[in-house]
């Protein structure tokens, strides 16, 4: 089971793991022993409540098929049991991540003396740039 908040849980039976074979270098052992992790989860078919799903399925990632079905590969440690964990953790940062309301952004205006500050730089700047001309009067 993974706890998302005090009301929000993913019971262990809506969560698909199967064993599959790592990719990479790993000698003989990666050759012999299924120790990645798919782990696939259905958002649609889920008892999430209805908040999170719409916010699970608006989000732009790769890991989330047309159907509503997050696949996450799990493949970093030399274990099932710690790519099983490895893989319900990354599960849990993504529902957590989607679900996390942004704060809203207030436009403010600059101070009248950052205003100032800025013209006077700007002036400054073509003055320099200004004498760096060509040389008349002569």
């Amino acid at each position: 089971m993974i706890v998302i908040s005090r009301n929000v849980t993913i019971p262990e039976d809506e969560l698909h793991f199967s064993a599959i074979r790592a990719q990479g270098s790993g000698g003989q052992n990666v050759n012999k022993v299924s120790s990645a992790i798919h782990l696939r989860f259905d958002v649609k078919n889920s008892s999430l409540p209805e908040f999170y799903k719409t916010r699970l399925l608006a989000l732009k990632d790769s890991r989330i098929n047309k159907d509503g079905i997050i696949v996450i590969k799990a493949q970093q440690y030399r274990t099932q049991e710690k790519n099983r964990l490895d893989a319900c953790q990354r599960l849990y940062d993504l529902i957590t991540n989607a679900t996390r309301v942004q704060k809203a952004r207030h436009a403010t205006k600059p101070t009248r003396s950052s205003q100032k500050r800025r013209v006077d730089s700007k002036t400054q700047r073509g003055k320099t740039k200004s004498l760096r001309g060509k040389v008349k009067g002569f």
